[in-house]
């Protein structure tokens, strides 16, 4: 996803698909370890959406947090 995607959704959204993606990270790693994935590249493309996302949160919370002050 890119990041202006992400910044599109609300906050829950963006929590249910970080708990997917981590869900389907885990799964990939089972399969490259069992010697069941063909496509390793996949990984690095799930873990660098992972990443987008929790920064984008943060970022939301900060923000919100500035907010209130």
């Amino acid at each position: 996803m890119k990041p202006g995607e992400i910044r599109k959704l609300s906050v829950d959204e963006i929590r249910a698909k970080l708990l997917d993606s981590r869900d389907e990270l885990m799964k990939l790693r089972f399969q490259q370890v069992t010697g069941q994935l063909t496509d390793t590249s996949h990984l690095r493309v799930l873990r660098r959406d992972i990443a987008r996302m929790e920064t984008i949160l943060r970022e939301s919370e900060r923000a919100a947090i500035e907010g209130a002050k």
